[in-house]
């Protein structure tokens, strides 16, 4: 049974198939305070937040059972990636779930900005009834400078058009041709602060974002921009904004976040005449509250039960139809890899990954962190941390150990097969492994010996000269020291030349087996493997 809290507010529609999932029990627990979260956090595989709960290092620190945290939303500047990350923590959001939300509050902001809409009903509900004070702006013919063109900036972009302005953006991982098919003049930074007239951000809070907008950026801006943030408080200075304001550059500005929120009574922004501030409302509708909560219960479900996902914000993510269809490999890459480790001695410095057959052509990149996992199960490493495809990279760089995809393969067999490839400071070791849906994995070979052996179970593995005879005195050192053997067979590359003779046992043999065995006549290695 899994474990979920949900640790802020949530819709309980969207959270239905959480609620009614057979093998998922919820908690619903908002408003815990850090203390509280790392008390009880051990217990739990998943946690759900919005933008309330700050998951800090402390926590994370604390969660040694939790596989993923989900975001009910897009930004996630509120979870410590960093420490999610290096403790194999898969962090996921729900991106779609508020666009259109995100996107509609933009344009209600822009819109009020334009025509002065809170200020003029403000002065009307006092007493006034004053329409000279608030003379206000066509958005017709006027330049939308919009910086971020993920979902929610193509979204801002796309309804521009309906209102006869000409859109210009910035986005360093967005082609010209995608946003020419957006109806999206890719630009120049330096371009929108020379010619926009309005200007909405739509980036993600990250220390490159952070104050992106401060006295630099406005002193360059055309007089009488207006400008809109409904992305991340902090990615605009809001005291070089204030200054703008005064000297006439910056005509006004729409806020929905904050640097500090809720802000100080006495923020000065709160009292700026042409400065209009709503308190985090994007994501605030009920469509927008059910769907992202909808969104990453499905997520969260997914990842628990190791079925393919479609978000991950800190590690790649691969289209759907890719990762099905790598999916059966990440649990054999990891057999692979834990086998390989157990034959091979010497301070690990290399892993790679390559394949043959039909897995030609695809990025199995993502198959590497399952092959580091396997490689270093065993060690004191991953005894004190989890290693996963979340973290293995960062393991990997820590531990001086490099990560490759080879070469792909031609091979003899029929089926595809992925091969991983261990380098030490003293061997240089490869396994092939394949996957049938009928049979699941196999082992088929090991280094250059073909054979067919599933990884489960105790195997014992004897590197021995082709000879008659070895079989059966193998047979009776084992018998005779009670070690039973379920089955046997025999790798060669030729008659008479080396072999490797592969054994499953019913138990682990001893250390005076394993020397017994070792003094026999051409036997020249003996390893165990455990896969238990």
């Amino acid at each position: 049974m899994y474990k979920v809290l949900v640790a802020d507010p949530m819709s309980e529609l969207g959270l239905r198939q959480l609620l009614l999932a057979d093998d998922i029990e919820v908690d619903q627990s908002p408003g815990l305070s850090e203390q509280e979260l790392v008390s009880i956090i051990a217990s739990y595989d998943a946690l759900l937040v919005r933008s309330q709960t700050r998951v800090t290092r402390r926590i994370l620190e604390a969660a040694v059972r939790l596989k993923v945290i989900g975001r009910a939303g897009v930004g996630v500047d509120n979870i410590d990636l960093e420490s999610a990350t290096r403790q194999g923590i898969l962090v996921t959001n729900a991106p779609d779930g508020n666009t259109v939300t995100a996107c509609e509050h933009t344009w209600a902001m822009m819109m009020a900005l334009a025509r002065h809409i809170p200020q003029a009903y403000a002065t009307t509900v006092s007493g006034r009834w004053d329409r000279k004070a608030f003379l206000g702006v066509e958005l017709r013919h006027k330049v939308l400078g919009v910086l971020g063109l993920g979902r929610i900036g193509r979204e801002v972009a796309a309804r521009a058009t309906a209102f006869g302005m000409q859109v210009i953006g910035y986005d360093p991982c967005y082609t010209p041709e995608r946003a020419e098919q957006s109806g999206i003049t890719l630009t120049s930074l330096e371009e929108i602060w020379r010619t926009a007239d309005f200007l909405t951000v739509h980036t993600p809070l990250t220390s490159d974002t952070y104050h992106l907008i401060g006295k630099p950026q406005f002193d360059r801006m055309k007089r009488g921009i207006r400008i809109i943030n409904c992305a991340r408080g902090g990615i605009i200075d809001e005291i070089a904004l204030l200054d703008a304001l005064d000297e006439g550059i910056v005509a006004g500005a729409a806020f929905d976040v904050l640097e500090q929120e809720p802000p100080p009574a006495e923020h000065r922004l709160l009292a700026h005449p042409r400065v209009i501030v709503t308190p985090h409302l994007g994501a605030s509708t009920v469509e927008a509250q059910e769907h992202v909560a909808l969104e990453v219960s499905e997520q969260v479900m997914r990842i628990l039960r190791d079925q393919p996902f479609d978000h991950a914000v800190n590690m790649p993510i691969l289209p759907m139809e890719v990762s099905r269809r790598l999916q059966p490999y990440y649990r054999l890459c990891e057999q692979l890899g834990s086998s390989l480790a157990q034959m091979t001695e010497g301070t690990v410095r290399e892993v790679s990954v390559s394949c043959s057959g039909e897995l030609v052509g695809l990025d199995i990149a993502p198959l590497l962190p399952y092959a580091l996992k396997g490689v270093l199960s065993g060690t004191e490493e991953a005894s004190e941390r989890r290693v996963n495809a979340v973290n293995a990279h960062q393991v990997a760089k820590e531990l001086a150990i490099q990560l490759h995809i080879g070469e792909p393969q031609t091979s003899e067999y029929a089926f595809s097969t992925v091969t991983i490839r261990l380098k030490t400071d003293l061997e240089d070791r490869w396994i092939s492994g394949a996957y049938a849906r009928e049979a699941g994995g196999r082992i088929v070979r090991i280094g250059p010996y073909p054979v067919e052996i599933p990884p489960e179970g105790q195997l014992l593995l004897i590197s021995q000269e082709d000879k008659p005879g070895i079989i059966g005195r193998v047979g009776v050192l084992l018998g005779e020291a009670g070690v039973n053997i379920a089955t046997m067979q025999v790798g060669r590359q030729e008659i008479g030349g080396s072999a490797v003779m592969i054994l499953r046992i019913d138990q682990r043999a001893s250390a005076e087996v394993i020397a017994s065995l070792l003094a026999m006549p051409d036997i020249k290695r003996v390893r165990q493997v455990d896969f238990a």
